[in-house]
């Protein structure tokens, strides 16, 4: 049908395409449409098949997981959700694949249920950000960025309210929509309309983008509040 979730699957192991592809078609709501061997297949498949979300294997021969990932969400008029297929939790590229756009990570094992949740997550426009993953992030920050004085609060907020800061701030720590809410007692959907104003205003495509800007720039800091 039209209204489908369109999957492209980009991974150098047959056996995984094949796998993914029978489990995903087996979903009410979506279609997978193709398949790559490469990074570079996945960016021509991607041309002309048009996914809505492409799952994307990190290490693969020639073109990577992370270079076709950055090709594909880096026009500014690109649709297309990346959701990144990794063996392990700890696989040090996850955390440039993030950098790189990717909406989230998903390890290979997951069962059909998790497969087809974590694609209609991606779908619709949310982050596939677990709170362990969030971990994982804060980890490769804490180890790769120097520490340095973080520059003045409205340097690093790019005209947030101060609201709106907060609620960046437990993003970047891994907390949903509802826990934010929760947290804040205010009703879930006056989060995400901060969510959207956050994303709007830094110039951001999801909540993933959001956690990297929140560490990048200085305003939260690994092991910090």
């Amino acid at each position: 049908m039209s209204d489908d979730i369109r999957v492209l699957i980009a991974d150098d192991q047959s056996m995984v395409r094949q796998g993914f592809t029978v489990l995903l078609n087996a979903e009410p709501g979506i279609r997978v449409v193709g398949q790559a061997v490469d990074g570079a297949e996945a960016i021509a498949q991607a041309a002309e098949l048009r996914p809505d979300v492409v799952l994307m294997d990190i290490r693969m021969p020639g073109t990577g997981g992370i270079e076709a990932t950055r090709v594909l969400t880096s026009p500014a008029d690109s649709t297309v959700r990346v959701l990144v297929l990794t063996t392990f939790d700890l696989d040090e590229y996850v955390y440039e694949a993030l950098r790189a756009g990717a909406a989230g990570f998903l390890l290979k094992d997951a069962s059909a249920e998790e497969l087809a949740q974590a694609v209609r997550i991606v779908a619709r426009g949310d982050a596939l950000l677990a709170p362990n993953v969030t971990k994982r992030l804060i980890a490769e920050f804490s180890r790769l960025s120097p520490v340095t004085p973080r520059p003045p609060l409205r340097d690093r907020v790019g005209g947030l309210t101060e609201r709106e800061t907060e609620v960046l701030t437990l993003i970047a720590h891994g907390l949903s929509n509802a826990e934010i809410a929760s947290r804040l007692v205010v009703a879930e959907q006056t989060v995400k309309t901060y969510v959207g104003r956050i994303l709007a205003k830094l110039s951001l495509r999801d909540r993933t983008q959001a956690a990297v800007h929140a560490y990048e720039t200085g305003l939260v800091r690994p092991g910090g509040r």
